[in-house]
């Protein structure tokens, strides 16, 4: 199972990015062993997250949304809080 996510990264960018253990990928972006993107970004709140049956859907739609202007990815994220 892979996971789509997106964190609030502390100066109010968003990073997405794919992962099949969220909590361990989370613990490298705080250690600043994540994606080079994040690196002096936090602190990190997980946002968003989507599950994907295999890598290759995840990867589609984490393009997907990193093709989505700023606007759309919060949309995106409201959405999945108000259906909770």
């Amino acid at each position: 199972m892979y996971v789509v996510y997106i964190l609030k990264c502390g100066g109010g960018t968003l990073y997405t990015g794919i992962t099949t253990d969220i909590a361990a990928r989370i613990a490298q972006h705080r250690a600043g062993t994540g994606a080079k993107y994040t690196r002096g970004r936090g602190p990190f709140t997980l946002a968003y997250t989507e599950r994907h049956p295999n890598r290759s859907s995840a990867t589609k739609r984490e393009q997907q949304i990193k093709r989505q202007n700023r606007a759309h990815k919060l949309q995106l994220i409201r959405g999945s809080s108000s259906a909770g």
